[in-house]
């Protein structure tokens, strides 16, 4: 009840599941009424009881007056003017598409909310329909009615309101924007202007800048996910149309996920920007800039560290095993780095490491898996003797892989010493049943791939085991003798 009253309406309506968007289900954090030099900043989150937020209806942007009667009037169809005063009646449409609304309360203005929504709809279509290419006057009154609409802070995060730091992201309580109705088309409109091939990268660049960019990355925090759908189709196309903003994006993520990994390890958009770096990493030239090599040492493999990472894991895995792809001769810093951060207590985060370890091992040949295979089994060898059965039969999983199985039969002489113990103790020891009809198998592929070695294996473990025993033989002999003579000293006494 606390956290309903804190973050107002989230209750999620069943229609929302059936977004008709062809961009899929988008969504986010938003205020029900902000000002219009917002600049966002995650530090210092507004909540829904920004200023003006108790008026039915706050006027932002190109025309800061409100009409005298208080409400807005809805102007002719497109269709319905002379080719020549379609340009003047955009920008009339601009000026109602300004007007926030409160809709924290349904029944506040439901005439004028319908009035804008159905004026974005125009706005949309005549965008869509290429009609006419609308002068660079009305671009630039475009992008800023755009930047007016989505540019906010973003309220509260659950974990900020209850103070449960520690809280799981996935657990957490699904928190959509109200005034998505209207949100929805703006994104719609600037994504429409920028695919389109009317607009000039030339004209466009001038509005959609660096300062622009940086404050759409800012909302890909938005807890609603219909809105970091749209952020992350529209971030794409203009990394894809404007190329002059390709260095600084990248170095734009990079800041984002630097501070994710080492200070907050929260973030609501880390999966929707993974997603569109997973598309840039698959066209990197070859052979690969030291910047990019940089950005997969210092951000990508850092990305492994946080508790959340399952919320984002499977576009990171496709991300890293881009690089890997792209460039045979990283397997080793992929794989060195994803030991480096290999869970302890975590089971469940060090299955999908070994998930992840299996792909990238499918894209790794002889000479880079030399490099790296002795500490990499001593890893496997640990997770191959977990208690946790789920690990202990994903790592066994991997000797499901050909090309692994390939890999680990030409240098058998040096993985087969590093795990026949760990194989040993599962077959002796284990409590499931799974994991023990697996080790056998497994057991019986080195068999068969080297009897010779297998045997040698054998007879040195024994041996080991042998002097295992000796020693703890030597250890209760010496307790006996130490209580025997204790004791003799208290009779004495």
């Amino acid at each position: 009840m606390f956290k309903k009253i804190i973050k107002g309406n989230k209750k999620t309506p069943k229609s929302d599941s059936h977004d008709p968007s062809p961009y899929g289900p988008p969504g986010g954090r938003n205020s029900g009424a902000v000002s219009a030099n917002v600049v966002v900043n995650h530090a210092s989150r507004a909540g829904p009881t920004a200023s003006g937020a108790n008026n039915s209806v706050v006027v932002v942007g190109l025309n800061p007056a409100l009409p005298p009667s208080g409400s807005i009037e809805p102007l002719p169809l497109f269709r319905d003017v002379p080719v020549s005063e379609r340009q003047t009646l955009f920008l009339r449409k601009l000026q109602v598409c300004c007007f926030h609304f409160d809709f924290s309360d349904t029944l506040k203005s439901p005439r004028e909310k319908e009035i804008k929504r159905q004026t974005l709809l125009e706005l949309v279509d005549f965008i869509q329909s290429g009609s006419g290419k609308i002068t660079e006057t009305c671009q630039e009154e475009m992008i800023k009615m755009v930047s007016v609409n989505i540019f906010r802070c973003l309220p509260p995060a659950c974990h900020e309101n209850t103070g449960q730091e520690n809280a799981d992201p996935e657990e957490e309580e699904l928190y959509l924007e109200p005034s998505w109705p209207h949100l929805q088309l703006v994104y719609e409109l600037l994504l429409r202007y920028i695919v389109s091939s009317d607009t000039d990268t030339k004209v466009a660049k001038k509005y959609i800048d660096h300062s622009f960019v940086l404050k759409l990355l800012d909302l890909f925090d938005s807890e609603d996910p219909r809105e970091r759908e749209y952020l992350k189709n529209i971030l794409h196309r203009i990394y894809g149309k404007f190329m002059v903003h390709r260095p600084f994006i990248r170095k734009a993520i990079n800041n984002i996920f630097y501070r994710f990994i080492y200070e907050t390890e929260r973030h609501s958009g880390v999966a929707e920007l993974l997603e569109i770096l997973g598309s840039i990493i698959n066209g990197f030239a070859l052979p690969m800039k030291e910047e990019h090599k940089l950005f997969l040492v210092r951000a990508l493999i850092p990305l492994h560290k946080p508790k959340p990472i399952a919320v984002y894991h499977q576009q990171l895995s496709y991300c890293i095993t881009q690089f890997v792809e792209k460039d045979y001769k990283l397997a080793d810093t992929v794989i060195r780095g994803l030991l480096k951060y290999w869970p302890v207590t975590n089971c469940q985060k060090e299955v999908l490491f070994l998930g992840e370890l299996e792909e990238v091992l499918e894209a790794t040949q002889a000479a880079e898996f030399q490099r790296c295979m002795v500490p990499l089994f001593r890893q496997i060898a640990r997770c191959l003797n977990s208690s946790h059965f789920q690990v202990a039969e994903r790592a066994l999983f991997l000797w499901n892989n050909e090309h692994i199985v390939s890999l680990i039969a030409q240098n058998r002489n040096v993985i087969l010493p590093i795990i026949f113990e760990a194989l040993e103790n599962n077959i002796s020891t284990h409590w499931n049943q799974a994991v023990h009809g697996l080790t056998v198998n497994v057991r019986k592929m080195f068999m068969e791939m080297d009897a010779e070695l297998f045997e040698e294996c054998q007879r040195q473990h024994a041996e080991r085991e042998a002097r295992t025993k000796e020693v703890e033989e030597q250890r209760e002999m010496t307790w006996k003798k130490l209580a025997d003579a204790a004791g003799e000293d208290m009779i004495t006494a």
